[in-house]
Parts: structure tokens; sequence; C-alpha cells
């Protein structure tokens, strides 16, 4: 189902849209990934950087780490984590055991195979799990039109 952000969410989506754009400029995959406190301040931020090969170098689970080593439990749970893809099976995990709050993401799982699929790139070796399925009871929003045809040219440019 389609998410309608605010304006205020907005101005954190499009900045993770930014990030997988410079991910993809460095030769990364396409993502990026904001973590925003609960008074809406920009606490970390990064992109995916898994060209040298470490395919655990996505931004959803440097986040992760980052708020276990600098967050309290509660400011951890009251956080939001705005990013342009939905989580993988391994973020979300490690989304969950940190104890994070809500996610909202650009565009599914489901959505990238579908894209992925479409230009001839074999499947993710990690099942495209739902980030609820990994997390049960967590909030999530998304995805988000508004920004989805931005995202899915960076991976039509990554898959190129």
């Amino acid at each position: 189902m389609a998410y309608e952000p605010t304006e205020a969410e907005l101005v954190h989506l499009r900045r993770a849209v930014e990030l997988a754009a410079e991910a993809l400029a460095e030769g990364d995959e396409p993502f990026g990934t904001v973590l925003v406190s609960a008074s809406g301040d920009t606490l970390f931020e990064d992109r995916n950087r898994t060209a040298g090969g470490d395919q655990t170098r996505h931004p959803e689970f440097e986040v992760a780490r980052w708020a276990a080593a600098n967050m309290t439990p509660d400011e951890r749970a009251a956080a939001v984590v705005y990013t342009s893809g939905e989580h993988c099976a391994m973020c979300s995990a490690a989304h969950g055991w940190v104890g994070l709050g809500r996610i909202v993401y650009v565009h599914s799982s489901a959505q990238l195979g579908e894209w992925r699929g479409a230009l001839g790139v074999p499947p993710s070796p990690v099942s495209p799990l739902p980030i609820q399925d990994v997390v049960p009871g967590i909030r999530v929003d998304g995805p988000v039109p508004a920004l989805e045809a931005e995202v899915h040219d960076l991976h039509v440019r990554a898959c190129s």
C-alpha cells in the first residue's frame, strides 16, 4: 500500500535518495539511509558501500551499529529510519536487535525484485522478506510513489 509522506518526511526521504545516487556514483548499489531523532534532527546517514566486496556494508546496517553505540534504548525506539529501499532481511534483523523505531522506505524489496528481473539481473542471494516478517510489530511505511521513479532510474543505471 502506497504511503504519502509529510513534507518533513519528504526532506529525509529525498536525502536518502541523494545518498543512493552518491553510492551509485562511487560504484556501489544505489541505497541510502537517514536516521532521524524523535525531534526531527538528522543523527546519522550513510550510503551503500559494497563495491569493495563486503556485501554487509548496507547503510541500514551501519545505522543500526551507529544507533547501538550512540543512543539509549528509548532514543532508538523513538527514532525513524528513512531509506531509499526496504531493508533486506539482514538489515531488518539488525534494526530489530538494536530496537530502532519506525521505518519509511521509497521502494519495497518486491518492487526491486521486479525491477531487477525486468532488467535480466539475477535475484538476490537473500530472500526478499518484508521487514515485518523479520521484525514483527514494527511500524513500516512505504512505498512512496512520489520518489519511486527517481529510485527506479538509479537501479536501471546500476544494472546497465
